[in-house]
């Protein structure tokens, strides 16, 4: 079965301002206005139809000589917005942003300088399983094989450098610099962009892009995927032996993980745990990918550093089924967990693992979560232990007036702002322990760049996902160690009209590396933070700032941010003491620093 891609379907079901990659059983196409003439035939209006029909109505740009008349090709397009970035790591992080809420995203910059400038967000978003069309304006076409020597490379006569860089951290590359076949290779590259759910990336040469010709002179042919089929035979062993190993559990439990989004899962895993009534915990990098007001949701698996009385459940359990982890040295807490390989069913989008053994590829997790739903028998042992022992936490002791404001209570005020109609985003930092705790309502939205954890990612992401969810209301903590790598692009928010809430947290450092390794490194430069967005407003856009330092400060901030101020992009220093952190950063980094300090093995 052929499936057409167009309008996109995105996958958090309980979250319905986050997407992933386009759920190719439930895409029609979107109808457009084309009409054939010479101005309209051009292989970059093609392109520009092909980003609308799967969904993309904004692309994030940066303008260099090379991509200029492609820029001009795209705005051409009805349906597309072309959004000028501050630089390129900046608009692939928005991109990034996009691709989590709308289910896949594109940016467009020039050849070399712009195209390695945007690698470390294309490399993020190629760890995170996100679909995201990465368009470089590449060098003219009658450049290629003349052995010249071009601006904006390295100085070889040999235009692959840009190319190599991109081949592994995209799952597919086009470089078209003829007419002949142009339009396949930009067709591959988006489907293949969509199937795989991983960034591709696009070159097109300079001279092309507004050059008509006949295979871009008619509607386009919509392409088609195959979609991913399970195995039938392998799909009903693997739930025969899950639902074996599973029913003669006393107290098993589920846990759901990150890879659940590019699996399009989460809703098949919310039907397991409706019908099987284990304790249903999740991975800290799968936070919003299942409804923390589910009746048996018991907070996050972290190992040392999770929500209060989660890990005792999962670690105690004599089954566990993990469904999409990813078991790495920041998930691990510094390869800590006390799970034992026998004891897990370990669910990936492809592929079931029982135990020791055996293993069934060719699986869908979709597809084996909703057929293991219909074999489990009901165990609620695990949950029950949970609310025996479950001992509610503590509110943080009240500041004092004049007392410096700590982190704590910050977020006990910012838990009262969440609703259906807010996203969280979380930076690199403390803030990825502090947002953690959140309970998020229904609806509310959740991203941290948790595997990659490349720090400033979340100036450009709250760019991008607030442009695609602009009904949201996009709150992001940021540390000033973070923000300081990525901070020009508030200008790009107040051009576009956004009205995200951005709580900068400054306590005068990276304190997540101090806290792992500390060093004079550690400290930066102080900077008037709310001064400099006031210099970057400029008086254009709507743009309300303050400084906060106590909490009385902090509750009239916030008060102000979602009343008078709700429609303006509100920026709120908090000024916090350098050693204000939460109790898990420590006992996290304390661990981590030890599985970076390990000797070396004996030769």
């Amino acid at each position: 079965m052929d499936t057409k891609i167009g309008s996109v379907d995105t996958c958090r079901p309980f979250n319905n301002d986050v997407g992933n990659a386009p759920s190719i059983g439930a895409i029609t196409i979107q109808n457009s206005s084309f009409h054939c003439n010479s101005a309209d035939a051009t292989l970059g209006r093609h392109l520009a139809r092909r980003l609308v029909q799967i969904g993309v109505s904004d692309v994030f740009a940066v303008p260099g000589d090379f991509n200029l008349t492609l820029l001009d090709h795209l705005i051409d397009e009805p349906g597309l917005n072309l959004i000028g970035c501050c630089n390129e790591l900046n608009a692939g992080y928005a991109a990034d942003g996009y691709a989590r809420s709308r289910g896949v995203g594109a940016c467009a910059v020039t050849f070399t300088v712009g195209g390695l400038s945007v690698l470390n967000a294309i490399a993020g978003a190629y760890s995170e399983n996100l679909p995201l069309i990465c368009i470089v304006g590449g060098p003219n076409s009658n450049d290629y094989g003349t052995n010249r020597i071009l601006h904006h490379t390295i100085g070889l006569p040999d235009f692959s450098q840009e190319l190599r860089c991109f081949q592994t951290i995209t799952c597919y590359q086009a470089v078209v610099n003829n007419l002949e076949d142009a339009h396949e290779l930009i067709d591959t590259a988006i489907s293949t962009s969509l199937k795989e759910s991983k960034p591709v990336y696009i070159s097109i040469s300079c001279n092309l892009a507004g050059i008509p010709h006949p295979t871009f002179s008619r509607e386009p042919v919509p392409f088609s995927i195959n979609p991913r089929l399970s195995n039938q035979m392998g799909l009903e062993a693997a739930v025969e032996a899950a639902a074996e190993f599973l029913n003669k559990a006393v107290k098993p439990v589920m846990v759901g993980g990150p890879k659940m989004r590019v699996a399009k899962a989460c809703k098949s895993f919310v039907e397991l745990a409706d019908t099987c009534g284990y304790a249903v915990a999740v991975m800290p990098s799968a936070k919003g990918l299942v409804p923390e007001h589910h009746p048996h949701f018991i907070g996050t698996y972290w190992g040392a550093v999770s929500t209060s009385f989660c890990a005792e459940i999962v670690e105690s359990a004599d089954a566990y089924l993990f469904a999409g982890p990813i078991f790495n040295d920041y998930s691990s807490v510094g390869y800590s967990l006390l799970l034992k390989k026998e004891k897990a069913i370990i669910v990936q989008p492809d592929r079931v693992t029982i135990g020791n053994g055996p293993a069934f590829g060719c699986v869908l997790m979709k597809d084996f979560l909703s057929a293991l739903a219909k074999r489990l028998n009901c165990n609620k042992t695990a949950y029950e232990n949970y609310h025996r022992i479950y001992v509610p936490e503590g509110s943080p002791v009240k500041c004092e007036p004049k007392e410096p404001l700590r982190v704590n209570v910050l977020f006990q005020h910012v838990q009262k702002m969440l609703s259906s109609e807010s996203a969280v985003i979380a930076e690199t930092g403390d803030s990825w322990f502090n947002c953690q705790k959140l309970k998020l309502p229904e609806g509310c939205g959740y991203e941290f760049q948790m595997q990659y954890g490349s720090i400033g990612w979340s100036v450009g992401s709250t760019l991008g996902y607030a442009q695609a969810v602009p009904e949201k209301r996009v709150i992001s903590f940021i540390g000033d160690g973070s923000f300081q790598v990525t901070a020009q692009d508030v200008s790009t928010m107040l051009r576009c009209g956004q009205r995200s809430i951005i709580f900068l947290i400054n306590n005068g450092g990276y304190t997540i590396e101090v806290e792992i390794h500390d060093g004079p490194y550690n400290v930066i430069k102080n900077w008037d933070y709310t001064a400099l967005v006031d210099a970057i407003h400029n008086g254009q856009g709507k743009c309300w700032t303050t400084k906060v330092r106590y909490e009385d400060e902090l509750v009239a901030a916030i008060e102000t941010a979602t009343g008078a101020k709700k429609d303006c992009l509100c920026f709120i220093e908090v000024i916090a003491h350098k050693d204000d952190t939460s109790k898990e950063l420590l006992e996290w980094g304390s661990r981590v620093c030890s599985a970076n300090s390990r000797p070396p093995n004996p030769q």
